[in-house]
């Protein structure tokens, strides 16, 4: 059973191996890069280094969000090249019926093979994704965006779980479907509305987020406001960050001493005697409210991420190996 399944999967699995190390090549080299431009901006820096964090973001930021691609799409491709084939291919081509009549029973050719294809997707992805998580390290110190929907994903121990359910995925949707072409698309657009709900739902409701009250005299100790604007609505925050931390806040209102949401007359009001916006804000005691998730819930939640997408695949495999021995002849 190993030989042959080696002997079916053997080009694919040569093909992959060589993209992989073309994409380590291309690491190697990130991060050398990344390496000498954290040396020349942060370590040896004498001047303008608070500059360093936009530097780098500009000259590797486009560069780490495509390898961060490849790896959100590298499960997926998975799912539809490797695990929506494996039974479909045997059905289409009439090989299980010299397959399935042998002394191995179903359920092992189909251990056999799930094991197989599922070592190698987890281990060629699993490189990947520890290769760039030590290229991208001081990046990620400084530009500090490791809750960041595509760097998540992509780093650390979120990618092993997606390779592993990508292709039970593919399997399942396979013994269902019995037709490659449509279980390669039906693969593919599940598993990516399943990623985008886990970032986009799933995710902030791991833990309970903090919500924190911050007097905006004060905001810039605390994390730092990159943008806020006065309009007809009032004063609003527009991106507020939390080092190491993930702001759920898309827009925070902000307060006055009373409780009373701050207004642009107010504002006006007050720059008669005060400098400028942020002095204004001070005079009125303004505050306002961030919930965010704390950076040292990462780990946590690189767990959790796994233990979910680990979860499913054993559910999905389970309901496959419940299948095949029924109806599939």
């Amino acid at each position: 059973m190993i030989w042959l399944t080696w002997r079916q999967m053997r080009a694919q699995t040569l093909w992959t191996a060589g993209l992989v190390a073309v994409l380590a090549a291309y690491l190697l080299y990130l991060a050398s890069a990344v390496r000498e431009a954290y040396r020349i901006n942060v370590t040896d820096c004498t001047s303008a280094c608070e500059e360093a964090a936009h530097l780098l973001a500009d000259q590797f930021g486009t560069g780490m969000l495509m390898i961060g691609l490849v790896l959100l799409a590298g499960p997926a491709l998975i799912g539809a090249f490797w695990g929506a084939p494996l039974i479909t291919r045997e059905l289409e081509t009439g090989t299980h019926r010299l397959v399935w009549n042998q002394s191995a029973t179903r359920k092992r050719w189909l251990a056999v093979k799930l094991a197989l294809v599922g070592g190698v997707s987890v281990l060629f992805t699993g490189t990947l994704s520890l290769l760039l998580t030590w290229v991208a390290e001081p990046y990620d110190k400084l530009v500090d965006s490791r809750f960041e929907p595509l760097t998540f994903a992509a780093r650390d121990l979120a990618p092993f779980g997606y390779a592993l359910l990508a292709l039970t995925l593919g399997l399942l949707v396979g013994v269902l479907a019995r037709k490659t072409l449509l279980a390669m698309a039906v693969t593919l657009v599940v598993f990516v509305v399943f990623q985008l709900l886990m970032a986009n739902l799933l995710r902030p409701l791991f833990a309970e987020p903090v919500t924190e009250s911050i007097l905006f005299a004060d905001a810039n100790q605390v994390g730092t406001i990159d943008s806020f604007g006065i309009g007809p609505n009032g004063v609003r925050i527009q991106d507020y960050t939390i080092p190491g931390a993930w702001v759920l806040n898309d827009e925070i209102i902000v307060y006055d001493g009373t409780g009373a949401e701050v207004t642009a007359e107010q504002v006006e009001a007050c720059r008669v005697t005060a400098a400028g916006p942020e002095e204004c804000m001070g005079a009125l005691d303004a505050t306002f409210e961030v919930t965010y998730h704390p950076a040292d819930r990462y780990w946590g939640f690189q767990w959790i991420e796994l233990g979910v997408a680990v979860g499913l695949s054993a559910l999905l495999a389970g309901v496959a190996f419940w299948r095949i021995p029924r109806g599939l002849n």
